[in-house]
């Protein structure tokens, strides 16, 4: 799942619209409408207006689940 469906995933799992979302956290509805269609990535404090906006974590913003990072690290070792 690339970063905007993950992004779309979790606005619409907090029930607002682009506009709604964006206005909340500060941020123009172009840009997340960007950000959902893949055309650009939001820097690191956006990432984490955004998981804090969505009471994740960066993690789990960006689809990365701990137990397959545990699953690699031990694989490299």
């Amino acid at each position: 799942m690339s970063f905007g469906e993950l992004f779309v995933e979790q606005r619409e799992k907090k029930g607002k619209t682009q506009n709604k979302a964006a206005k909340e956290i500060g941020i123009s509805q172009q840009v997340l409408n960007k950000w959902e269609r893949n055309i650009s990535i939001p820097t690191i404090d956006n990432c984490i207006k955004l998981a804090d906006y969505y009471g994740i974590t960066l993690d789990e913003l960006v689809g990365r689940e701990f137990g397959h990072i545990q699953e690699q690290s031990n694989k490299n070792q």
